[in-house]
């Protein structure tokens, strides 16, 4: 099976995660999608993260019913901060029966060379790279494929935290199960 990793913090999931990775799993060769909920990016701030159970929970709710699309926390249990590579690593020896590769946006790939290994990476992995406003995406190796025809979403989550601490209504901007997990608990008010 062909499994896309789609990494991330997800503080919190929106419909443009939910867009990307319903596109990939319907219209390339990927047979499902995972979302690995980081406890820690490297390159972040971890003071804004809400719990990572609780991003985990607003995930799970939306996609529930749909088995194309999955959920990983592997990361929880791992060394922090997570690297994407020792989660790789972790995940091949543990399914190897499973081809996996990485989704990410333009704008990671423009600071792929920052990440740990990522030559190791680019040497033994898919990267599925779709569109980010202001970012130019170039495929330069074979195991970088542009997928460009992704409908293009302007969405941050750290534009909806603050939306949502202003008192806004987004509701729009997230899917519907999960807005209405993150407004029971009253998160990010």
């Amino acid at each position: 099976m062909k499994v896309g990793l789609f990494f991330g913090s997800f503080n919190p999931f929106h419909i443009g995660h939910k867009v990307i990775s319903s596109y990939l799993v319907e219209f390339s060769d990927l047979d499902k999608i995972v979302f690995v909920i980081s406890p820690q990016n490297p390159f972040k701030n971890k003071k804004s993260l809400l719990d990572q159970n609780h991003r985990l929970q607003i995930i799970l709710s939306e996609i529930q019913d749909n088995t194309k699309l999955g959920y990983s926390d592997v990361e929880f249990y791992l060394p922090q901060p997570s690297y994407t590579i020792d989660t790789l690593i972790y995940l091949q020896e543990k399914n190897p029966q499973h081809e996996y590769s990485i989704i990410m946006g333009a704008d990671n790939l423009k600071n792929f060379h920052k990440w740990k290994n990522y030559e190791q990476i680019l040497a033994n992995f898919s990267i599925y790279v779709y569109p980010r406003e202001g970012f130019k995406a170039e495929g330069f190796h074979k195991n970088i494929h542009l997928i460009s025809e992704v409908p293009k979403m302007d969405i941050s989550a750290s534009f909806i935290r603050k939306a949502i601490k202003k008192g806004k209504d987004v509701s729009y901007l997230i899917p519907e199960k999960a807005w209405k997990y993150i407004d029971e608990m009253n998160f990010y008010k």
